[in-house]
């Protein structure tokens, strides 16, 4: 997380609803031999008090006694050009949102593996909608049972929440806005149309 309180003024709420749209991030714990990280999808409740996620069981994390954790989630980042801000002795820089979300990791029994599971698939199948939704139950016993026995559910019971959404704000406006006017013209894709998007609101 970036030092300058001025990229560290999202409320709490503000950052889990950030977490909670982007829904897929790295959860990292400490283990015997180092750092252990698992790129996962997850699901933030509503309160915010948790997100829940499935392991395979073969995950070292899942096989492990590690308890404390943190879930790393990364949004739109992009390189600037100090020419784009149209103003001179400046310097390139990064731009970039990321949310960490640290607590502790609760095993769940497998009674709840099945609510993670339609859960996770019910919130992302809605991003697709017109289409119907799948479902579990488009599954045949068989093979659903099969698969549920190679996963483990688990909960990040979040303690805190750090947002860091460098977006320019330590530039007077009118130089911010200019840097995502020419990010916008020449870089390509969703994610830095999102990054100049974003950092247009912040300093127009």
């Amino acid at each position: 997380m970036h030092p300058n309180q001025t990229f560290r003024q999202a409320s709490r709420e503000t950052n889990l609803d950030f977490a909670r749209g982007r829904g897929f991030g790295v959860l990292t714990t400490n283990g015997d031999d180092g750092p252990m990280m698992s790129h996962i999808p997850f699901l933030v409740s509503e309160d915010g008090a948790f997100a829940e996620f499935h392991l395979v069981r073969s995950n070292p994390i899942a096989r492990g006694d590690v308890t404390r954790a943190a879930l790393v989630v990364s949004g739109p980042d992009g390189y600037v050009s100090p020419d784009w801000y149209g103003v001179p002795d400046q310097v390139p820089t990064w731009n970039y949102v990321a949310v960490h979300l640290r607590g502790h990791i609760e095993r769940l029994g497998p009674e709840h593996l099945r609510g993670v599971l339609d859960r996770l698939s019910a919130r992302f199948e809605s991003e697709l909608l017109p289409k119907t939704p799948w479902t579990a139950d488009k599954m045949t016993d068989e093979v659903l049972e099969k698969m549920m026995r190679m996963i483990v559910p688990f909960r990040l019971v979040i303690e805190t929440v750090e947002g860091t959404h460098k977006l320019g704000q330590n530039k007077p406006d009118a130089v911010g806005v200019a840097a995502a006017n020419e990010m916008r013209a020449h870089r390509i894709g969703y994610e830095t149309r999102l990054l100049a998007d974003l950092m247009s609101q912040l300093n127009g």
